[in-house]
């Protein structure tokens, strides 16, 4: 499973950095000049390849990822780049993360301020129990929830302030853009209540054994899960466990 809490930090520089990065990412990062940006990579197929946060800081833009991803994306958007007059550099910056009040040189989490606030200045971070946190508030993060087949609206990326439909083009607009207006989402991640527990990926059944979704991250009784909707509507088995969503 990856590793969610160790996070890296590429920064962007040059003076097509916004362009740049305005046609690649899920977002639209005229909200840089609001704060923060919460986006995603996709495939053409507008499948998930990755998330990040992409941060204003002067003349440079910070993306922040998962440390396991950083390389790969950094590999990514320099096949991209061409031409762009874009310098991009995969630093030794430390993310902190914490709730509470966002204190000063700190950024509010984009996705919702029920994450807390993140921090590149090398302050300690809060002893937080983030998986808690995120299933309380339906979030999800690489590497678990988030995997190659996910699909960004199945995933909640527009409650969570991760898609723009206004920006134009994208990799994977297309698709994504099809799913937002011609079709009623069918499949998502939910949160639903678990009594027991069972692996992360365990495949989430009807009473009857018909297939209903897969089994993610528990805290607290409660779980994420990705869904079948109209498989969801009594009890349902994971492994051991039972789940009513």
């Amino acid at each position: 499973m990856t590793d969610t809490s160790a996070r890296s930090v590429i920064e962007i520089t040059g003076e097509d950095r916004i362009h740049f990065l305005q046609g690649l990412v899920s977002n639209d990062l005229r909200h840089l000049d609001h704060g923060p940006v919460y986006a995603a990579l996709l495939s053409p197929q507008g499948k998930f390849i990755v998330d990040f946060f992409l941060i204003p800081e002067g003349e440079t833009v910070l993306l922040d990822v998962v440390q396991s991803e950083a390389e790969a994306l950094l590999k990514r958007l320099t096949m991209y780049k061409l031409r762009s007059k874009v310098t991009l550099t995969l630093t030794g910056r430390k993310v902190s993360r914490g709730l509470g009040d966002t204190p000063e040189g700190a950024v509010t989490d984009p996705r919702t301020p029920d994450m807390g606030w993140r921090a590149y200045d090398g302050r300690p971070s809060q002893e937080v129990d983030w998986d808690a946190v995120r299933v309380t508030h339906c979030v999800p993060e690489t590497g678990i929830e988030l995997t190659p087949n996910t699909f960004i609206l199945e995933a909640g990326f527009e409650r969570l302030n991760g898609v723009d439909f206004k920006k134009g083009c994208y990799v994977g607009q297309e698709i994504t853009a099809r799913m937002k207006h011609k079709t009623d989402l069918r499949k998502g991640l939910a949160r639903v209540t678990i009594t027991g527990s069972a692996p992360v990926g365990t495949e989430i059944t009807t009473v009857d054994g018909k297939p209903a979704g897969v089994l993610f991250t528990q805290s607290g009784g409660h779980a994420i899960a990705y869904l079948r909707f109209d498989r969801a509507t009594g009890p349902l088995r994971a492994g051991d466990a039972e789940i009513f969503a």
